[in-house]
């Protein structure tokens, strides 16, 4: 996805049953406190749950996110969050992911749960 790329996202493992991957705090991804962005940390759960999502899709379909809720626990300042995305719901319409965030010490920073269309191919 090229605006994960954009973030600097790093996949660093993806299955059907987990996506685990890697933002790097940088100062461009921050409020003017130097705080990882809250906006950054839900784009990047976004982006590791959908690709969860497309792991369990049926052949040939596509996903969008149709619906994300984001709680945040903690400010990071810096180091690196990871993130490991797993289907919570596999249905005929839809697939409901959620991607725990954590800091580099291992302290959850987020939590969020969406839910993503399967959208059929045209044609």
């Amino acid at each position: 996805m090229p605006f994960s790329d954009l973030m600097g996202v790093e996949v660093l493992e993806s299955g059907a049953a987990q996506v685990r991957a890697r933002l790097a705090w940088r100062a461009d991804l921050c409020t003017a406190a130097g705080i990882l962005h809250g906006g950054a940390l839900m784009a990047f759960a976004d982006s590791v749950g959908a690709l969860c999502a497309v792991f369990n899709l049926p052949q040939g379909h596509l996903t969008s996110t149709i619906e994300s809720k984001t709680n945040f626990f903690r400010a990071v300042r810096d180091g690196y969050v990871e993130a490991v995305a797993v289907p919570l719901h596999v249905g005929r319409s839809t697939i409901v992911v959620q991607t725990d965030v954590r800091d580099a010490a291992g302290k959850r920073v987020a939590l969020t749960t969406q839910t993503q269309a399967v959208l059929k191919p045209a044609g």
